[in-house]
């Protein structure tokens, strides 16, 4: 029998599948997030988080994300007729995605609005959620958000280069400085034979007299890993007469000419697509000092802490979005004759992720308060530096193990790179980034160590561990122990499981104060009692998957 044409054409009429995650208000359908903000900054107005979780949810900006990253950038070094150029071409997606991160203010606006008490932390939140958008560009915005405290360290830069730096109308163009509607800056720190040990830098710095902008050096060397070359300019490590020392590289020089920076490559990356990561070339480059001489190991110490926190925020953005992409697939797909959501182990699997995410968003949030107060209050400056080490350490663990399962709940169209449901493989590749990016696992460990060496560290976990005493045995157990693990800890060899128990105490102490009893009763008996197995999915009998499903993402 021979049949129809029109059927031979036709496989199969489409259904059982799922719709995008998309035209959501990611703010407003993420309760943790909410109940994290009221706890730490009472009174905020959410009018602009509001805003920014309808922009970033919209299927627009989601398919600006799909374009950043299939089209990466393309690196061109030199024009048709042999002149060098160095300059990196972005797809318009990008640019598209640039200009919400610096309209919402995800740069450097909370150095120069600070009269809220609350910047910090309402930048953190905005920043998670264009995370869930779109990741990969928001590196240039870290930066910048992470070098403008120190750029301060040269009164004279500082002066001219402030505003743009504050300002929200993004401006891509190679120009001068003053010519520019907004500023955005780079970090370039580690070279091919160091990596984090930046000690081990040999880039010179030759003095080159003094202007309007204090000492100027010339710059010859290297850097393996200059992301987002295309900033209007950079701090940079480079060995000067007094030792290593922090300069100010930018791109266009006073005079409007271009610096000396040749970029060598981009790199070829795991994830990360939408950013231009390269290596470059310093020739007789022009720099000013940011500092005293053979400070630039404290100086970039003091960045690394802004970044390490956006680390951690970067990654709970992205188990956000891969819980809610998750629960809206099993929502929708049949399996079994029943929906994915209602078949008890995929139940328990998304329970259990729920729980992981929310702690993750309290711990980061937590950890951005204490960057409003720090100056202001002792405990806090105590906790930003416990705690961003422990914060960027264990979430950003947690993130690959986390997207992996994740992507799992949606079978085979999870790993496929197209679609609505391709975000979760570009989740899934971006996970190790963050806790690769600004000191991997053993640096955050050796930090940690450092932190809990001062004499007020234990004293300080201890208060802050204190308001959940008495709730449960298992949180009681770790928190009794802990001080003293703190006082007593002399060895580098246990300093990563410290990191994860100060972690654990810590997200299980604020779950207590902003998660409902089930979501903080299953943690404990879950991460601090023992009633779970070696992997998502292995929660205990008694938890009340419902009330958990329920409140990770409302209907």
């Amino acid at each position: 029998m021979t049949l129809p044409t029109a059927t031979l054409a036709r496989t199969h009429d489409v259904f059982n599948q799922s719709t995008p995650w998309a035209d959501v208000n990611l703010f407003t359908t993420n309760l943790p997030l909410q109940d994290a903000l009221r706890l730490h900054a009472p009174g905020l107005g959410v009018d602009g988080l509001t805003a920014l979780g309808a922009e970033m949810g919209a299927a627009e900006m989601l398919s600006h994300a799909r374009l950043a990253n299939t089209y990466k950038p393309q690196l061109r070094t030199h024009d048709r007729f042999g002149y060098r150029t160095d300059v990196v071409e972005f797809h318009p997606s990008y640019h598209a995605l640039m200009g919400a991160a610096l309209r919402h203010g995800l740069h450097a606006t909370p150095w120069s609005r600070q009269d809220t008490g609350h910047a910090h932390v309402e930048r953190a939140a905005g920043f998670m959620l264009f995370t869930e958008a779109e990741p990969s560009i928001l590196c240039p915005v870290s930066m910048s958000y992470a070098v403008t405290p120190a750029l301060r360290g040269n009164a004279a830069v500082w002066a001219d280069w402030s505003k743009g730096l504050a300002a929200t109308q993004y401006d891509p163009r190679l120009a001068l400085f003053s010519q520019k509607s907004a500023l955005t800056m780079g970090m370039g720190m580690t070279e091919k034979q160091g990596g984090s040990d930046v000690r081990a830098n040999t880039t010179q710095a030759v003095p080159d007299g003094e202007d309007a902008w204090g000492a100027r050096y010339r710059i010859t060397g290297h850097k393996w890993f200059f992301s987002a070359p295309m900033c209007d300019a950079f701090l940079i490590l480079a060995q000067a007469p007094g030792g290593l020392t922090c300069f100010f590289l930018p791109r266009v020089l006073p005079d409007d000419t271009v610096n000396s920076i040749r970029i060598q490559r981009l790199k070829d990356k795991l994830g990360n697509h939408a950013n231009a990561s390269s290596e470059v070339e310093f020739i007789d480059a022009m720099a000013w000092r940011v500092g005293e001489e053979g400070r630039g190991v404290a100086q970039i110490l003091e960045m690394g802490t802004m970044t390490r926190l956006d680390c951690a925020l970067g990654t709970s953005g992205l188990m956000r979005q891969a819980l809610s992409i998750a629960l809206h697939h099993t929502r929708q797909r049949s399996a079994f004759g029943k929906k994915l959501i209602e078949q008890p182990l995929m139940r328990n699997v998304l329970a259990d992720l729920a729980l992981e995410s929310e702690a993750a968003t309290a711990l980061s949030i937590r950890l951005a308060s204490a960057f409003d107060q720090k100056d202001k209050s002792e405990h806090e400056a105590v906790m930003a530096r416990l705690l961003t080490p422990v914060a960027k350490f264990w979430v950003c663990k947690r993130g690959s193990v986390f997207a992996q399962e994740a992507m799992e709940c949606l079978g085979g169209n999870g790993y496929v790179e197209e679609g609505g449901e391709g975000v979760m493989a570009r989740i899934y590749r971006e996970m190790p980034l963050n806790s690769i990016w600004e000191g991997a696992g053993n640096i955050m460990a050796l930090d940690l160590l450092r932190a809990v060496r001062r004499a007020d560290t234990a004293a300080a976990l201890a208060d802050e561990l204190a308001p959940a005493r008495g709730a449960h045995p298992a949180l009681d157990r770790l928190a009794g122990a802990l001080p003293l693990r703190v006082d007593a800890m002399t060895t580098e060899a246990e300093a990563r499981r410290l990191a994860q128990d100060v972690a654990l105490a810590v997200q299980a102490a604020l779950l207590y104060r902003s998660a409902p009893a089930g979501v903080f009763g299953a943690f404990c008996d879950s991460r601090l009692g023992g009633d779970w197995g070696y992997s998502f999915g292995t929660l205990g009998a008694g938890v009340n998957l419902d009330a958990i499903l329920a409140r990770a993402l409302p209907a």
